[in-house]
């Protein structure tokens, strides 16, 4: 099973592979991803493989060591592979690229991989800029937009259909759907999907302030509002709001701007509303703190271009082109993937 913390059925929100072993059911081996299988570990931290204390089932991590993919002898004896973790809809949330790597193992070695899908909470728009391939890393392996608009199992189908996987090898996909789903459908998750997504807001907020981590600003890691305020100490007197991010054990031990007073915009009362009802991503934060940003030299770092999937966005706002003109220079890529989203929706 590949699962996580999100991995959780019922009222009682059981973990599934708990729910199976008290079944009866052979769980052989857990895989986890980013953040670790009990999903306490905090972002980009390597993580080793253990046994559960709960089950003493071995766990395998696809995260630590560089060990994305799972290996011929990871699978020895395994029949079938239950893939189960809740998404949250943006592109560089790294569980899409440890699907793609879970569809290719299990291609390679003749495993029939079981989708248990889960809706969305971005799933009712498609927005941003479609990666360019020169640019694919693990926070985006395919051309798909930011927000890319598709639940687990329908991007599954997307990677097998477009011949994503290595060789253009083909999964063997079975989809278990959600019931009564539709994209447009509110959906606030039971369960944080990683420790600094920790409201509802910051999920929604997050394909559009995430891209924050590709500049010198606190994205309010270190912090218990992440995501939710977005500042620098060098905007004083600029900006009166302020925040101060600290190391916080299994969220953020070493956020950006640690112990410093960082000021700038509090995105705690924004009406997330908007978003829906746009059905785009918001530029404009990223666009005024450039604007605002003394020492524009050194706002952006390397990173940036990975998150965008392109070296334009960073050219664009560097050059004081508007959201519009920018947005304009997403087509004809954005159309042309939602026509190939089309071939693969599950959901209404």
């Amino acid at each position: 099973m590949v699962i996580n913390q999100t991995s959780v059925i019922g009222k009682t929100l059981t973990l599934s592979v708990d729910s199976l072993v008290a079944l009866g059911i052979s769980v052989k081996k857990i895989f986890g991803p980013e953040h670790g299988f009990r999903g306490n570990a905090s972002n980009g931290v390597e993580i080793n493989s253990t046994i559960d204390e709960a089950t003493h089932i071995p766990v395998i991590s696809l995260y630590g060591n560089k060990h994305y993919k799972p290996t011929p002898d990871d699978l020895k004896g395994i029949d079938l592979m239950i893939f189960d973790i809740q998404d949250v809809g943006a592109r560089f949330y790294t569980y899409l690229s440890t699907l793609q790597y879970v569809m290719e193992a299990c291609a390679e070695n003749n495993i029939e991989l079981m989708i248990l899908d889960r809706p969305n909470p971005n799933g009712f728009y498609v927005d941003g800029p479609v990666l360019d391939t020169a640019y694919r890393s693990f926070i985006g392996l395919n051309p798909i937009p930011v927000a890319h608009g598709l639940t687990i199992g329908e991007y599954a189908q997307m990677i097998n259909g477009e011949g994503w996987l290595k060789n253009h090898v083909q999964c063997k996909l079975h989809i278990i759907k959600v019931a009564n789903y539709k994209h447009s459908d509110v959906y606030k998750l039971p369960v944080n999907p990683s420790p600094n997504l920790n409201t509802d807001k910051s999920v929604i907020l997050y394909p559009s302030v995430c891209l924050f981590e590709g500049t010198t600003l606190s994205l309010g890691r270190g912090t218990m509002f992440p995501f939710l305020q977005i500042g620098h100490p060098t905007l004083a007197g600029r900006y009166t709001y302020s925040f101060k991010p600290v190391s916080i054990a299994g969220m953020s031990e070493d956020p950006p701007q640690k112990d410093k007073v960082c000021y700038g915009i509090d995105l705690k009362g924004y009406n997330t509303g908007f978003i829906r009802e746009n059905k785009a991503l918001n530029l404009s934060w990223l666009i005024e703190l450039y604007k605002a940003f003394p020492d524009k030299q050194h706002f952006f770092n390397a990173y940036f271009t990975k998150l965008a999937g392109t070296d334009k966005l960073q050219k664009q706002i560097e050059a004081g082109e508007s959201e519009k003109e920018i947005r304009k220079t997403w087509e004809p890529a954005l159309s042309h993937y939602k026509m190939i989203r089309k071939k693969y929706l599950l959901y209404p």
